[in-house]
């Protein structure tokens, strides 16, 4: 009876043991996977794909939400202090929180900026000029965030090297065959066609990649409120302008958008998704998704659109 109560006792003890011991094991290691956070969503889910099965990946930012008036929570903090990598966009203050909430959380690991190297587009927000921070709405600078997420998570991860490479090579081959189609049926419509209107300033490397211009009443970031003066000399530029239809955004409010298409007699295109995927059953649950989303919203949009748009 001794004996048993002796071996009951040790088992119990090795079992203690064993669990304090897997406390101290990072996450991943218990796992068997890298926990990951990338700031957005549309920036987890190419992380995601670049990293497959090997990784979790958690969004800062949740899907459908307007990213510049994020406010990381408590969750957050936890989030970022158990990540083994961190991945951000790092363009003109896009992330503003993330500095404060890295510190909050004790973090001490890598933080990859995946749009290093990125060719940047200046934008005037409030008078004075700057970057343009929405480089993902032209599929091929995606190729170089890939560039970076690989190399990364094989540093981090060397046993994942030809997962990571596979996966990496897939994706780029994808956000080419977009940038392709793209190309060829945004191409086809006049020039005069391809000008529109859209909720915020989002869609400017979308526009440059395929020669659309965007109008809007709100600039690089929703959270500036635009003057009166702003919204007057916009409608008064549209009515000039040649412009063919307007476009909602899922993470913003359509209001100001709306009223300046109300003023103005233009035609409604659909709804864009500029820096924020939709939920799993919408049609951007994926970045590609998204991607092909707006490329055919917007063509069949203005390949509808009247070959000669009267002055408004």
């Amino acid at each position: 009876m001794r004996f048993g109560v002796a071996a009951a006792w040790r088992q119990m003890m090795g079992l203690a043991v064993f669990v304090g011991l897997m406390a101290c094991v990072p996450a991943h290691a218990a796992q068997g996977k890298l926990n990951v956070v990338a700031s957005f969503s549309v920036l987890a889910d190419i992380v995601q794909s670049v990293g497959g099965d090997r990784i979790t990946v958690t969004s800062l930012i949740p899907r459908n939400r307007d990213a510049h008036h994020f406010e990381p929570s408590p969750a957050d903090v936890a989030e970022v202090r158990k990540a083994d990598v961190v991945f951000v966009h790092g363009v003109a203050g896009f992330e503003g929180y993330l500095p404060r909430l890295i510190a909050a959380s004790g973090y001490t690991g890598p933080v990859v900026t995946v749009s290093d190297g990125v060719k940047l587009r200046t934008r005037v927000r409030k008078g004075v000029a700057g970057d343009d921070p929405h480089t993902w709405n032209n599929p091929m600078n995606a190729v170089i965030y890939v560039g970076h997420i690989k190399d990364a998570l094989e540093a981090k991860d060397p046993a994942g090297r030809a997962e990571y490479e596979a996966n990496a090579a897939r994706y780029i081959t994808a956000l080419k065959a977009i940038d392709a189609d793209a190309r060829q049926r945004l191409g086809k419509i006049p020039e005069a066609q391809r000008v529109v209107i859209s909720s915020h300033a989002a869609f400017g490397y979308l526009g440059d990649a395929y020669g659309i211009t965007f109008l809007s009443p709100m600039s690089i970031s929703t959270a500036d409120e635009p003057s009166a003066k702003h919204i007057a000399a916009l409608i008064d530029q549209i009515r000039k302008e040649r412009v063919s239809a307007y476009f909602v955004e899922n993470s913003n409010n359509p209001r100001l958008v709306e009223l300046v298409a109300k003023a103005t007699n233009v035609k409604p295109g659909g709804e864009l998704y500029a820096e924020a995927l939709s939920d799993s059953s919408g049609s951007a649950s994926t970045y590609l998704d998204m991607l092909r989303h707006n490329v055919d919203t917007l063509a069949t949009a203005l390949e509808n659109a009247p070959a000669q748009a009267s002055a408004k």
